[in-house]
């Protein structure tokens, strides 16, 4: 069964991070917070915009980039970043794999990309505009992902509350 690791890379704001959290739990997506962290985890925003999903999250903590390559060796990791050399979306992920971003108001250090030329990523945008938000970045990452294993795991289709589907027109 296909696999996501998120990653982030010295997160600072806990709704973002929050945010991205209930991503992981909708998905099945593992969630890896690399220290110093810019807020405590029982912060009530980070709280709040996790809202009731923290008990569905398989989240590790590392103290610092170091820590997090040691316990990881040998990842496939995809780094995403508005100063990447490539779409995100010309990538073929494998089953198993991590994607890391950056902190928000710096991204991810220029050292760790250049280092990985052939993984670092970036979500086209506007050349005005410094970035999308980290949980919308997050989000649009992940399901390029679940895209290209054909949502692999994930509900089928939607139900409704007090309505059936009638598709036969189609």
């Amino acid at each position: 069964m296909p696999h996501i690791h998120i990653v982030l890379f010295e997160p600072e704001i806990p709704q973002n991070t929050g945010n991205v959290a209930r991503t992981c739990a909708a998905t099945g997506a593992s969630l890896h917070l690399i220290r110093p962290l810019g807020f405590t985890i029982d912060d009530k925003k980070l709280k709040r915009a996790g809202l009731d999903y923290w008990d569905k999250l398989d989240i590790t903590y590392y103290d610092g980039l170091d820590d997090f390559f040691a316990r990881n060796e040998g990842a496939k990791i995809y780094y995403f970043s508005t100063k990447a050399p490539r779409k995100h979306t010309d990538v073929t992920y494998p089953d198993e794999v991590y994607i890391m971003f950056g902190k928000e108001s710096a991204g991810l250090p220029e050292e760790l990309l250049v280092q990985h030329p052939d993984t670092a990523v970036r979500i086209p945008m506007r050349d005005q505009l410094r970035s999308l938000n980290l949980s919308n970045s997050v989000a649009v990452a992940v399901y390029e992902i679940l895209r290209q294993q054909d949502f692999a795991g994930l509900k089928e289709n939607g139900n409704l509350t007090r309505y059936d589907w009638n598709l036969s027109h189609e």
